[in-house]
């Protein structure tokens, strides 16, 4: 299938302990070659950065995700307002701790702060023009507050009880680990800053290859998946040989599960962490695809559309950095070959998370989900959905289906109702209170598809169970199914494996 495909992937519906042991790798690889060219200037890095340095800046805003710092960073990067700047820095307090906030710790998440301002450090910190030697005295040693080998694996205050959160490792160790690194390379010999002897350097790879052979325990969490990435940049630009190339796999791993589950830079897929989020409706703007539009709007070939705000705080970091995307990344955003069904596996007790509604995505300019068709659970409480009836060509769920009001039928009975967005493709919707159900075909010959649905599925009672293409598969499916199983049950009297939990991390026909 050229034109659209449906992509899943599945989480737990609450914070579950994360898993430990790898999963199997299943037939698909990530592919970590690099041949492409990239350019070191691009338009929209340059509106990015303008963007950012024209900012104000309000010290009393410094805590918690605050954009001081990012502020700061752009205009160290345009060599903008550099006596004003280095004045703001001395001046910066530290206003808090690193790790989670929370009713116990609620001066946590200086990680947030101490992130960016060791990008500027390394950036900058032998630029004595742009940083002056006070002004890196303060931020280093001062700002930085995190160094040594404390490696805090459990959220702050909790008795050692919960794990801490992955963005907040990798921002806060990630720093730990890069601050006692500038130390050892500008000559401080002190065994607190040597990373091989105090074990910083081999907790953070033992980490990073979890996260490898895993998976993300927060995969597409919202919005703590952009301070995961922004940490990794920092790593996998300023951290040792193998720091760097384990830092850039993780980040490879998480661009190649992002170019198989979107299309055009319309992605939306099920979610951790913040149920808030779940109610985002923009399929271009989550927080993967601001890095990715800006990463690729370094390409030396550009033959694709900006949909990201240069205002948006991933923009800049992804525009500072020297990562970009591996070859099959890209190619795999722009070229989806004939089709694919790719299941992507998470773990014991990893699925499913938020659910959000299953979108067909096409080859069409929707930025919205009101612009696509989709299905959603039943009710508006996405608590309560299985929402994980997606197989190949093929999406049901325990509600109905969404049809945008541009989307007009070519040709309908009381059953089916059939849509053709474009010339090669046909898109048959069945669609219920209680169920509904989308199939995709490329033909063209509506009469015909019609007929052969009625033949192929007589009574339209079991279509609630079952479903054969014409000429197809029969697939059978439980849209009621517990949340621990995969809604889908059977292929042609093949039977599918439900438990989600043991899938492999990357299985598909993927060609």
């Amino acid at each position: 299938m050229k034109l659209c495909f449906f992509f899943i992937a599945l989480s737990c519906l609450f914070g579950c302990s994360r898993h430990a042991q790898p999963l199997q790798a299943g037939n698909i690889s990530v592919s970590y070659e690099r041949t492409l060219l990239w350019r070191s200037q691009s338009d929209f890095g340059d509106k990015v950065l303008t963007a950012w340095s024209n900012e104000p800046i309000e010290i009393t805003t410094m805590n918690g995700k605050g954009n001081v710092p990012r502020v700061l960073l752009a205009k160290l990067l345009l060599k903008k307002d550099i006596p004003e700047t280095n004045d703001i820095i001395t001046k910066l307090k530290v206003w808090g701790v690193s790790g989670s906030s929370w009713a116990l710790n609620k001066k946590g998440d200086y990680d947030f702060t101490i992130t960016p301002l060791t990008t500027i450090l390394y950036l900058f910190g032998d630029q004595p023009k742009l940083l002056y030697p006070a002004t890196k005295s303060y931020l280093l040693n001062i700002l930085l507050a995190e160094s040594g080998n404390k490696f805090r694996y459990k959220a702050p205050k909790t008795l050692g009880i919960f794990d801490e959160t992955e963005n907040h490792i990798l921002m806060t160790e990630g720093s730990r680990y890069l601050k006692n690194r500038w130390m050892m390379l500008h000559g401080n010999s002190s065994s607190q800053y040597n990373n091989i002897h105090n074990g910083m350097e081999g907790k953070l790879l033992s980490f990073l290859a979890q996260m490898k052979t895993g998976g993300l325990y927060e995969f597409n969490s919202l919005p703590y998946i952009g301070y995961t990435i922004t940490a990794l940049l920092n790593l996998e630009a300023f951290g040792s040989e193998q720091l760097r190339t384990a830092s850039r796999d993780v980040l490879d791993y998480l661009n190649w599960t992002y170019a198989l589950g979107s299309y055009q830079f319309k992605h939306y897929p099920p979610m951790r962490r913040r149920y808030e989020k779940a109610a985002i409706t923009s399929l271009t703007t989550d927080y993967q695809s601001v890095f990715m539009n800006t990463w690729l709007s370094y390409s030396a070939d550009e033959h694709f559309n900006i949909n990201s705000n240069a205002r948006d705080v991933h923009a800049l970091m992804a525009a500072c950095l020297p990562y970009r995307p591996a070859d099959k990344v890209v190619e795999m955003i722009f070229n989806k070959g004939d089709g694919y069904f790719v299941k992507l596996g998470h773990g014991k007790n990893s699925s499913p998370e938020i659910a959000r509604p299953i979108c067909l995505f096409l080859n069409d300019t929707a930025g919205n989900l009101s612009s696509a068709i989709h299905l959603a659970g039943p009710g508006k409480d996405f608590m309560d959905w299985n929402n994980t009836g997606v197989y190949k060509n093929f999406a049901c769920t325990a509600g109905p289906v969404y049809i945008p009001a541009s989307f007009k039928p070519k040709l309908q009975n009381e059953t089916w109702s059939i849509y053709s967005p474009n010339d090669s493709l046909l898109i048959a919707v069945h669609s219920e209170i209680e169920f509904g159900m989308v199939a995709v075909f490329e033909t063209t010959a509506v009469d015909e598809l019609l007929s052969q649905l009625v033949m192929a599925n007589p009574d339209i009672k079991l279509l609630k169970s079952r479903f054969r293409f014409p000429d197809g598969p029969l697939l059978t499916y439980d849209v009621g199914a517990a949340k621990n199983k995969w809604v889908m049950i059977s292929d042609s009297g093949q039977m599918l494996n439900r438990d989600f939990d043991k899938w492999s991390l990357m299985q598909g026909d993927l060609k």
